[in-house]
């Protein structure tokens, strides 16, 4: 009797082994705490790991790398299951400069490719395809994610909702919490430690290759309900939320580069409308449940 052949399915590649690219970003710190917590060899590829190990578990390896430099990339990246991208644009970057998101994507897409990386993660975002103007930011973010598709890689792409930790990182100056313009839409702030959970589930789910989630937490508020729940809630300092105009940041934006890619940001965020969109994500990866209180009152 002939043997029929084996018509089971080849089971998916177990992933272990990490490389995490901006680990020491203020978003990607938590999703490198959950990927530890979660059981995973966590690697962070950094450009000075002497700066680098006091922001990190010590359970995370460190490897030197630069996206600039693609020559570092495949032995960054040899031995690993997968990579999670946290890659961002600098409030100072001009359009002509090089991009992390734009060319240095392209560098490690290709050392991926290279060495035979089975899992791309990449950190995408909702706000990107805000409609009301043209801006080149939302552009490189609409192509790097595009390169993540074309890139012949199994992909999970995320894209998320405003996170907390903006709150606390990037509108906080001092005591003060910065809040400009005025927003007609709630959005489903998200925090960094959820979402890290979810990164870790993604990871775990062979289901989750070739998948793009988008990320919401539980309760939808404006950037000013938010900012309002931090100050009262946060667990060690006394903070306060100051007002100013969007007018007025998009005047200082002629002069302050930083202030002009404010004023993209917040006219987006307070004008794009943001129904809730993640509850395939939240079936598939589990829930993000952490209100904005629970978060101001653990910093």
């Amino acid at each position: 009797m002939n043997q029929q052949p084996d018509a089971r399915p080849t089971p998916a590649p177990t992933i272990r082994k990490v490389l995490v690219v901006g680990a020491t970003g203020m978003l990607g710190r938590p999703v490198t705490q959950e990927l530890v917590a979660a059981g995973f060899e966590v690697t962070a590829l950094v450009r000075n790991p002497a700066r680098a190990r006091p922001l990190l578990p010590a359970a995370v390896r460190l490897v030197a790398g630069d996206l600039a430099q693609p020559d570092t990339l495949p032995a960054a990246l040899a031995g690993h299951d997968a990579v999670y991208l946290n890659l961002s644009v600098q409030q100072t970057e001009r359009e002509s400069a090089f991009h992390p998101e734009g060319e240095g994507l392209q560098h490690l897409l290709a050392a991926a490719r290279q060495v035979g990386v089975q899992r791309v993660v990449y950190l995408s975002s909702l706000i990107k395809d805000y409609a009301g103007f043209r801006w080149w930011v939302f552009e490189l973010k609409k192509q790097a994610a595009e390169q993540v598709r074309r890139s012949g890689l199994p992909y999970t792409i995320f894209h998320p909702s405003a996170f907390m930790e903006t709150l606390v990182g990037t509108q906080l100056a001092g005591s003060r919490i910065l809040v400009a313009g005025k927003a007609r839409h709630g959005m489903h702030w998200v925090s960094g430690r959820d979402y890290g959970r979810q990164v870790a589930a993604a990871l775990r789910l062979p289901a989750a290759a070739n998948r793009e989630y988008v990320v919401q937490g539980p309760e939808p508020l404006t950037t000013l309900e938010a900012a309002q729940q931090v100050a009262r809630y946060h667990g060690r300092r006394r903070l306060t939320v100051s007002y100013a105009p969007l007018g007025l940041i998009r005047f200082l934006g002629r002069f302050v580069p930083r202030m002009n890619y404010g004023a993209h940001i917040i006219e987006a965020l307070n004008e794009m409308p943001e129904p809730f969109q993640a509850a395939q994500t939240w079936r598939d990866l589990g829930p993000a449940t952490e209100p904005v209180r629970d978060f101001a009152a653990r910093q």
